[in-house]
C-alpha cells in the first residue's frame, strides 16, 4: 500500500494525513474483497525499514494502527473476518501489541475471509528466522538436514498455514517487491497500478482483478503443456 506520503505532500498536507487517508481505502478494499468473494487478503501495512523513519511519522502510524484495532474489531466479527498478522510483533509498542492480540483472539474462528497484515514485517529477517528455526531443529537432532524441503521451510515461515498469494498489487506505480514476501511469491502475478494508496479504491481494485483474470498462468510450463493438462483433466 504505498504512496500515502506522496499523495499528502501533493496537497500541501502532513504525511500522517496520508496515513489516514490509506486507512479509508484500507476499509474500502477489505469490503470489496468480501463482495469479490477472496479468501485470503495481505496488507504490507509497516515494514522492518519504515522503523527508520522519523520518530514523529512512527508514532503517528502506531497510533493510527491502534485506533484501526480499536475500532474495526465490531466490524471483523459482524462480518466474518479473520485477522491474522505477520512480522517482528515484539518491536510493537505495548499498546498496540496488546490491542492487536486482542483482535487475533476476539476473530480466530472467524471463516468469512482472512485479513492478514504484514506489520513490522520483512521477507528477509522472516527467511533468516526460519533458516535459523530449521538449524535449532537440526542441532537438537530432531530432524536431519536432508529433510528439509520446499514444504517444510514454507512450514517455518511466519506465513506457515497460508497459501501463496496469486496476485501482488503494487500501487503508486513503483515496479519493486520491497521485501515483502519474497519466497511466497515465487509464482505470483504483478499488477502495478498507477494510483496512490489513498487514491485506489474499488473501482482500481476490479480492474487489478480483471487483469489478472485474464493472465495465463503457466508456473514454468509451455502453453501447450498447460492446453495439453487441460484436455486430460
Amino acid at each position: 500500500m504505498d504512496g500515502n506520503g506522496r499523495w499528502a505532500k501533493a496537497r500541501g498536507l502532513a504525511r500522517i494525513e496520508g496515513h489516514h487517508a490509506g486507512a479509508i481505502s484500507v476499509r474500502k478494499i477489505v469490503e470489496e474483497t468480501r463482495r469479490q468473494g477472496i479468501r485470503y487478503l495481505t496488507l504490507f501495512s509497516f515494514s522492518s525499514e519504515n522503523w527508520g523513519r522519523e520518530a514523529a511519522e512512527v508514532q503517528g502510524l502506531m497510533s493510527l494502527f491502534k485506533q484501526y484495532l480499536d475500532s474495526e474489531l465490531e466490524g471483523l466479527n459482524k462480518n466474518g473476518i479473520r485477522l491474522r498478522a505477520l512480522g517482528d510483533l515484539d518491536r510493537l509498542p505495548d499498546s498496540v501489541r496488546d490491542a492487536l492480540d486482542r483482535d487475533l483472539n476476539n476473530t480466530k474462528n472467524n471463516i468469512g475471509l482472512d485479513l492478514i497484515l504484514a506489520v513490522s514485517y520483512g521477507s528477509q529477517d522472516e527467511i533468516v528466522a526460519a533458516a535459523r528455526k530449521l538449524a535449532v531443529r537440526v542441532k537438537e537432532g530432531e530432524i536431519d538436514p536432508s529433510d528439509i524441503d520446499k514444504e517444510l521451510f514454507s512450514k517455518s515461515l511466519w506465513t506457515s498455514g497460508i497459501p501463496d498469494p496469486d496476485l501482488l498489487i503494487r500501487t503508486s506505480g513503483q515496479m519493486r517487491i520491497s521485501n515483502f514476501l519474497l519466497y511466497q511469491l515465487a509464482y505470483a502475478e504483478i499488477v502495478v497500478a498507477p494510483e496512490f494508496w489513498p487514491e485506489f479504491h474499488e473501482e482500481s481494485y476490479i480492474r487489478c482483478l480483471d487483469e489478472f483474470a485474464g493472465r495465463e498462468r503457466r508456473y514454468g510450463l509451455s502453453s501447450e503443456q498447460l492446453a495439453k493438462a487441460d484436455l486430460n483433466a
